[in-house]
């Protein structure tokens, strides 16, 4: 056990791992503010589950960001250029997230619900361009590390879900006391965390811009060395194909019930007090174990070996909900079920994190990284937008069990994946 938290001591406190923290906490934190947290409002205010479903479809810039992955991969910006070429860029998105986010806070959903939709595209296309530079910071950070590359998601996913619980059961417990209204402004304020990591670090890559005028032969080149390029190189890996649905359905079991996430804890009959404390504290730290725990079991036997056990537990977490479904509101169960699926996403998240990380050309990070965790969007963002309607016309157990049954599919890749590398 001391040799245990000695490792992780060794592994974990230090300058650039924190840095990674604080802007994983940057990356995560404005997700359920478009997400489960705005699904809460909206079901506060009696929107229909199918509406709050559709809701999902704001989130549609996570999966097309590779569309300006590129730009972003290759724009120098004017002034904010001597922070560097991932820094400038993180610095002038942040301080937009924070503008969209006050924005959605002074947005009435209920009188307003077309402008509430369109600031919360808004904040999803900043946040999804957020995710596009800090990815491709945490990649290059571990340009000349590889080995290290696991530890380093295992401490950006943890800050991600840090962020999560911050604009989570931290936005649901602070609307038990305040209005939505103010509840948002102080959400705003989350960004100041990623903004203040950025400002204290320094760039992980020297890089060369290449001067475009942008006429016919000049956009060509461009759309050839940033678009063309790393599709190709990553058309080069056996099995492409296989790799895209793994993607797609790996965490897929989890991304489908989570808009329907808190409206089914309102139907259980749990109040915000009681959701906002399991969540904040036994989700929390779950969270962190399980997100630490699944970069040292990577490390200890192996990314692929590790997703086939991550992803089957994440499947029977999920399951799991079917039991509180039949049971209600039972307080003693509802805590080991958020403790048990927190734990296990946080280790599924890690291993998904770390294979597309492996598969990113350190030529085309930023862009490679959006194509392949776009797919990953895809299944969360767009396919989900579909659960409510599922919801309607399902129960709550059915609707656990057909969630639970759609990772199956990326673990039998895995077994095929491995069983062929074998041969």
């Amino acid at each position: 056990m001391i040799s245990y938290l000695q490792y992780i001591y060794k592994t974990y406190i230090n300058r650039q791992m924190l840095v990674l923290m604080a802007l994983g906490f940057s990356s995560g934190f404005p997700f359920l503010l478009v997400f489960g947290t705005l699904s809460f409002w909206l079901k506060e205010i009696d929107i229909s589950l199918k509406l709050i479903g559709i809701f999902s479809l704001v989130k549609l810039p996570y999966s097309l960001k590779w569309l300006w992955s590129p730009l972003i991969d290759n724009i120098k910006l004017p002034v904010l250029n001597k922070l560097g070429r991932r820094r400038s860029w993180a610095v002038l998105i942040q301080i937009m997230l924070f503008i969209s986010i006050v924005l959605m806070s002074i947005t009435d959903p209920q009188k307003h619900t077309l402008c509430m939709a369109l600031f919360a595209l808004l904040t999803c296309f900043l946040s999804a361009s957020q995710d596009i530079v800090l990815d491709a910071f945490r990649v290059e950070s571990f340009t000349d590390y590889p080995e290290k590359q696991a530890s380093g998601v295992a401490i950006y996913v943890l800050g991600y879900r840090l962020g999560l619980i911050f604009s989570g059961a931290g936005a649901i417990y602070l609307a038990s006391i305040m209005n939505w209204s103010h509840v948002y402004i102080i959400m705003a304020c989350g960004i100041f965390v990623g903004l203040s990591a950025i400002l204290y670090t320094s760039e992980p890559q020297k890089y060369t811009y290449t001067k475009y005028k942008f006429e016919i032969k000049d956009s060509i080149k461009f759309l050839k060395n940033s678009i063309i390029k790393p599709f190709n190189d990553f058309m080069s890996h056996r099995y492409w194909g296989w790799i895209i649905v793994l993607i797609f359905t790996y965490h897929l079991s989890n991304a489908y019930f989570n808009p329907m996430m808190f409206p089914f804890y309102i139907d259980m009959g749990f109040s915000k007090t009681e959701i906002a404390y399991v969540l904040k504290i036994y989700g929390m730290i779950a969270a962190i174990i399980g997100g630490l725990s699944g970069g040292i079991i990577v490390m200890k036997i192996g990314l692929k070996k590790s997703m086939i056990y991550f992803g089957i537990l994440q499947c029977l977490s999920t399951l799991l909900f079917s039991l509180q479904a039949a049971y209600g509101h039972n307080i003693p169960l509802f805590i080991i079920i958020v403790t048990v699926e927190n734990f296990c996403s946080g280790l599924a998240t890690t291993a998904l994190v770390a294979y597309i990380s492996s598969l990113c050309n350190k030529l085309y990070t930023a862009t490679q990284y959006a194509i392949l965790s776009s797919f990953m969007s895809i299944s969360r963002d767009v396919f989900s937008s579909t659960s409510g309607f599922v919801a309607e016309h399902v129960s709550w157990e059915m609707f656990f069990v057909i969630s639970a049954l759609m990772s199956l599919p990326s673990i039998l890749i895995i077994l095929l994946c491995m069983r062929q590398e074998r041969n």
